[in-house]
């Protein structure tokens, strides 16, 4: 017995030896985070996308260039704060009742809608109070019931950051009231809209000013660097919320000046087509818009820096994608979203399609392009996934984790079926309406006076020939699957307007 206990120990040694040097080696960091989000840019916009914009974008070229360009991106709604609501929450806004941007006409706040809610009586209308559709009501606010991305990495260890445009709801309902340490300028607010709008003083309630001229892209930037840098030895969440490229439209003066020399030397004009009730932009012109765009890639890129500076770039994923489609109908119009159609509140590919680009280092390949569809909604699971952690399956129930699309980008997902839902006006001309996306198949159902348009996007990415008529079962498929979600999300409709004081013929 003697022999064979030391024999077996003798085999046991070079076992145990290197059982030993592994508990000697650092365990593996968790997965850091950096989370970027734009506002109102399209996916046109920026040069990964649209080698000819008129915008440079050499920070986010780079990033593509470093990781996973998606194709097939999604906000999950063509207006901001129900695509913020469905990152922060992996579900659709539908179901969050978070269908339309926070302060616009029909407003309530609170978890749930009143008993009896009377939409004549407690409804915020606006001048829209005389349409022939009432827009359905909606929560102003982020419910507190959710448990945030936010929230769900705090509890995994995670110091949460977050910089920039919130929008979710009043104060009680701020970043920090959902998941985040830290809030760097981020309250009520759609946009800058303190007395010098992107330059100090800002006027934000929860970002102090700077100099006076300070820009907020860069000063944004600057907070995001500083927290990675001071956080840097602890897995983070930095939530870069840009507020560019929102109205008010107003640039730094040297980038500007650059602009309008090249609108010149390149003899553009601007551009418009009709799209009913409104005019939408279709060339790429605008010298201010321009110059907000390479500021808020150049702010990119200073946060991208201060990964490698800090030595957690190899450890941090990095995401970046926009909450809704390129402004060209209203406001200025300063964009053009070209070959997709219409733009920001519109229910049309230019007011939906997205850049998604994620970079996980020693995972992604480089330069890779992926036709997996992704929305909103999936980014919730795909950060868990990536990091390891427990899926929160009844939290993000309508979001799918994309793992799979990073580390082998050729894989598809055209099983996939996405939706959108809109009752509502929207500023910039569109009317109430849901939307479904199967495969290469598309339906738009129309509320109010129009009819049923189908496309099928991979032959006509525009959308402008409607095959409805030429297909009536695909098209009564989809209307039975858009029907399904609607049930499911017991999504809330427009109501007729019994007495409405406009004709609306110019739809």
């Amino acid at each position: 017995m003697a022999v064979n206990t030391l024999t077996t120990m003798r085999d046991l040694l070079p076992i145990l030896w290197i059982a030993g040097l592994v508990s000697l080696l650092p365990a593996a960091q968790p997965l850091n985070v950096l989370f970027i989000v734009a506002d109102d840019l399209g996916v046109m916009d920026v040069s990964p996308y649209n080698p000819d914009t008129f915008y440079d974008t050499p920070a986010l070229k780079s990033l593509a260039d470093s990781g996973v360009r998606f194709t097939s991106g999604y906000a999950a709604c063509p207006v901001c704060s129900p695509t913020r609501s469905a990152i922060l929450t992996g579900q659709w806004p539908a179901r969050t009742r978070n269908t339309d941007y926070f302060g616009g006409p029909n407003e309530f706040f609170g978890e749930t809608l009143p008993e009896n809610y009377d939409p004549l009586k407690d409804g915020k209308f606006g001048p829209r109070k005389n349409h022939p559709l009432w827009p359905a009501p909606y929560l102003g606010q982020l419910a507190t019931s959710h448990t945030t991305l936010a929230e769900a990495l705090k509890a995994n260890g995670y110091t949460t950051f977050f910089a920039g445009k919130w929008h979710l709801g009043p104060e009680g309902s701020w970043p920090e009231d959902h998941g985040f340490d830290f809030n760097l300028g981020g309250h009520k607010s759609g946009g800058p809209y303190g007395k010098n709008g992107y330059f100090s003083p800002y006027g934000n309630p929860r970002l102090t000013d700077g100099p006076d001229g300070e820009h907020l892209p860069d000063r944004l930037a600057t907070e995001t660097s500083n927290f990675i840098a001071k956080h840097k030895n602890q897995p983070f969440l930095a939530y870069l919320s840009f507020y560019s490229v929102h109205t008010p439209l107003m640039g730094r003066a040297d980038l500007v000046e650059k602009y309008e020399k090249r609108r010149a030397e390149r003899g553009l004009k601007d551009v418009f087509a009709e799209e009913p009730p409104r005019k939408n932009r279709i060339t790429q012109s605008h010298a201010i818009y321009a110059a907000m765009v390479e500021a808020m890639d150049q702010a990119i890129g200073k946060v991208l820096a201060a990964l490698e500076t800090n030595g957690v770039a190899d450890n941090t994923i990095v995401i970046f994608t926009s909450d809704n489609g390129g402004l060209s109908t209203s406001e200025g119009s300063p964009t053009a979203n070209l070959p997709y159609r219409a733009g920001k509140g519109w229910l049309y590919e230019g007011g939906i399609r997205e850049p998604v680009i994620v970079r996980w280092p020693g995972v992604t390949p480089k330069a890779a392009t992926s036709s997996w569809l992704v929305t909103s909604t999936d980014f919730f699971p795909t950060i868990l996934d990536a990091a390891g952690l427990p899926m929160l399956p009844s939290q993000h129930q309508d979001g799918r984790s994309f793992v799979a699309a990073l580390k082998k980008p050729a894989a598809t997902n055209s099983e996939r079926t996405l939706f959108w839902h809109y009752p509502h006006w929207g500023n910039q001309g569109g009317i109430p309406g849901a939307a479904v996306r199967r495969g290469d198949w598309k339906l738009i159902q129309w509320f109010w006076r129009k009819s049923p348009e189908l496309f099928h996007l991979g032959d006509d990415p525009g959308e402008h020939q409607n095959l409805a008529e030429k297909n009536p079962e695909i098209l009564a498929d989809l209307q039975k699957v858009l029907a399904g979600f609607q049930a499911d999300t017991k999504a809330l409709m427009p109501d007729p307007n019994p007495n409405p004081k406009q004709p609306f013929d110019n739809w």
